[in-house]
């Protein structure tokens, strides 16, 4: 029995300094393993300011998109206002043609009946005078 005491003793003794590493801490890193973690802490570094920029960039596309939306709607409304335009002067041509044709049908039956002949006369082309020169003695 005085042993299984001893043998009890011993793992107690084992536990607790076990669990009192564990709860402090160990300070020894390896050189390897130093070297490993400051690299991942420069790509995580890195990897931020990559992300930043990205973001940055990101919000200054979104920015140059909406003024973009903002000129697509407005040239969309003046293209709809154009082209309302356009079919009213279509349509205002069209009446205007259509009185133009009522009045050349109601004006072609009088002219021919009242037509009288037009002398048409051709003048001679006036010749140039060529400007005078002013001489002045002093």
């Amino acid at each position: 029995m005085p042993r299984t005491v001893m043998v009890r003793n011993l793992i107690a003794v084992a536990a607790v300094t076990l669990i009192s590493v564990g709860l402090s801490g160990c300070d020894y890193w390896p050189p390897a393993l130093q070297t490993q973690i400051e690299q991942l802490r420069s790509e995580l570094q890195s990897a931020t300011m990559e992300k930043a920029q990205l973001q940055n960039q990101l919000a200054s596309v979104a920015k140059v998109k909406d003024e973009l939306q903002v000129q697509v709607s407005d040239l969309t409304k003046a293209n709809q206002d154009k082209s309302i335009m356009i079919a009213s002067l279509q349509n205002g041509l069209a009446a205007a043609q259509g009185r133009l044709a009522k009045s050349a049908k109601v004006a072609s039956p009088k002219a021919s009946a009242v037509t009288s002949p037009v002398k048409v006369t051709q003048k001679a082309p006036a010749k140039k005078k060529a400007p005078a020169k002013a001489t002045t003695k002093r």
